[in-house]
């Protein structure tokens, strides 16, 4: 049987709260975790914090203080715990402090695991709210993309076939020359899934804690009311506080990553785990750019992936050696300038739905590119520049044209002019001198085309 319908681990669907999100629990046995796991949290807190109120330890635990409250009397009475003031009204603003013989308590639960920080909620309710907020949900329509990619100049081919990959919520595959823009893209379709998502702190497996909130990635969407009347006194939580309300993520990796960061990250000192890439990125983007500069071999690379994209379940492995599935719901976008096929083999290509070619661009759409970069420099747009430049450096050379290089040279002029202290605009010296210091090995060659000075079209 599949781990993931396994009906000994699973739990049945929640009902969503007004908000949509996760309910609050309403009692200890509803967060899932056990009485003596939130107690050992607890007093850590304690231990690392300090002295706290009843309404800041709640916060720090994101558990309510109702529910707390039953740990605090329960560990008051075992002489773990003592009131040593208050802060506010009833026992929400009694300030708390570990005894002699809580502080010994709190340091043989440090020995066995550092993690301190929100209560985690069960991997297998973790795995109900990423089916419930799938990245499959998301739908783009045409008129989305359009207005999505306007600050980039793409061909409206280039667009219809991005529109119907984002909507697949499975992969895709940019491949071309380096420098025509498949990472703007791939960012660009990152800001266009857009949304929000209920993720949690962390997460408890085999009685393994997991942290999968990275602020790096998840970017919260909720109002601030941290410790203050409004957020736990004035207005009850809407929904469960061990979860965050955060914008759909997108998690972007280069030439640095290492096979090793596909797998849970063990910390041997601290004794928990951080979340790999993929699952951070559930409900979002995973963006895999520069594939095949990896120091790891991209078979190897690729391999890993074979499992996930086919199946959308990944299996990690606690290092007590318990293997187990979690979500694979993430639209992953592949990018190199690289040979594909020189990377990978058909059956990887077969599972990788979606391959857009990334094509040098046109002399048009040189030309729309590169008067959005003068119009961006407030540069006045002169016609004959473009042909001028694809004719004596282009063309004569044999140098094939990128998206990127407008936007290179209109930089390279502005600082050509800065440094002589004249007028930024499109002049012949100043291209020139631009083009000059941007091409390589670039012979002397005769002026010829001269610019046209009297019209605007670039």
């Amino acid at each position: 049987m599949d781990e993931m319908s396994d009906p000994a681990t699973s739990l049945s669907f929640t009902e969503p709260t007004r908000s949509g999100g996760p309910p609050v629990p309403g009692s200890l046995e509803e967060t899932g975790i056990s009485r003596e796991t939130i107690t050992e949290l607890a007093l850590k807190t304690l231990y690392v914090q300090g002295s706290l109120t009843g309404r800041e330890l709640s916060e720090y635990l994101r558990l309510p203080f109702v529910l707390l409250d039953e740990i605090l009397e329960r560990i008051q009475q075992r002489h773990l715990v003592e009131v040593g003031g208050t802060r506010g009204h009833g026992r929400v603003g009694y300030v708390f402090d570990l005894t002699g013989a809580g502080r010994e308590r709190a340091r043989e639960s440090m020995e066995s695991g550092r993690y301190v920080g929100p209560i985690p909620v069960p991997v297998e309710r973790y795995r109900e709210w990423v089916g419930r907020q799938s990245v499959k949900n998301v739908h783009v329509r045409r008129p989305d993309i359009e207005s999505g990619f306007e600050g980039l100049v793409l061909n409206q081919k280039l667009l219809d076939q991005i529109g119907p990959a984002v909507n697949s919520a499975k992969s895709m595959f940019l491949y071309g020359e380096s420098g025509n823009g498949k990472t703007a893209i791939a960012e660009a379709i990152s800001r266009l899934i857009g949304g929000s998502l209920y993720l949690p702190y962390a997460v408890q497996i085999e009685g393994q804690v997991i942290v999968v909130h990275d602020p790096v990635y998840h970017r919260s969407v909720e109002r601030d009311t941290e410790g203050t009347e409004e957020g736990w006194l004035g207005r009850p939580p809407d929904h469960d506080p061990r979860f965050v309300l955060a914008e759909r993520p997108a998690v972007f990796v280069g030439g640095e990553l290492m096979l090793n960061e596909l797998d849970l990250q063990y910390d041997p000192r601290t004794k928990f785990y951080q979340a790999p890439f993929q699952m951070k990125a559930n409900g979002g983007v995973l963006i895999i750019d520069d594939l095949g500069r990896q120091l790891v071999s991209p078979r190897d690379l690729l391999n890993r992936w074979i499992v996930p994209l086919e199946k959308e379940v990944d299996y990690l492995t606690l290092h007590t050696g318990h293997r187990f599935p979690v979500p694979f719901d993430c639209l992953v976008v592949f990018a190199t300038n690289l040979d594909p096929r020189e990377l990978m083999d058909e059956a990887f290509l077969r599972r990788i739905h979606y391959k857009i070619h990334v094509k040098d661009p046109s002399l048009d759409t040189y030309r729309r590119i590169f008067r959005q970069c003068c119009e961006n420099r407030e540069i006045e747009p002169r016609k004959g520049v473009v042909r001028r430049i694809f004719r004596r450096y282009y063309e004569r050379l044999g140098i094939a044209p990128r998206s990127c290089h407008p936007r290179d040279l209109v930089s390279h002029l502005c600082d050509i002019a800065k440094y002589f202290e004249e007028e930024t605009r499109l002049s012949e010296d100043l291209i020139d001198k631009a083009c000059d210091s941007y091409f390589l090995d670039m012979p002397e060659l005769a002026l010829d085309g001269a610019l046209e000075p009297d019209t605007r079209d670039a």
